[in-house]
């Protein structure tokens, strides 16, 4: 009931010099030799899906195990931030699905019939003071 793994990505967060909060999420590693768009920071779409007749896994796609160094381009040592990993699988049935397949019955329209499962890190704190 597992997916291979589609992209690692790192959120960023700080609060700038008027206090204003901000948050950046990067993707930093593409599964399936995809490379970082530049300008969105966005592994383009791998084309990953499941057969919700069935639940299986479509197509090819995905990785058993990613891996990456990344620096922060925007590093200030005199900026207070934090920094967390977040890893996403391709899409797998929700459990609605799979309940609704057991029960030879309609998935439940109002409710996407798949998701995206996710692991993070623990944050990483940088304390500028």
């Amino acid at each position: 009931m597992s997916a291979p793994l589609q992209r690692i990505q790192i959120i960023k967060g700080w609060i700038d010099e008027e206090g204003t909060t901000h948050e950046e999420v990067r993707d930093i590693a593409c599964a399936d030799g995809l490379e970082v768009d530049p300008a969105t920071l966005r592994c383009p779409d791998n084309g990953a899906s499941v057969d919700l007749t069935t639940c299986k896994p479509t197509g090819d796609t995905g990785a058993m195990q990613l891996t990456t160094a990344w620096k922060d381009p925007h590093f200030d040592p005199a900026q207070g931030a934090f920094y967390y990993v977040r890893v996403l699988q391709n899409p797998t049935c929700r459990w609605s699905t799979y309940d609704a397949l057991r029960l030879s019955r309609e998935p439940d329209p109002r409710v996407p019939g798949t998701l995206r499962e996710r692991v993070w890190s623990s944050p990483i704190w940088i304390d500028a003071s």
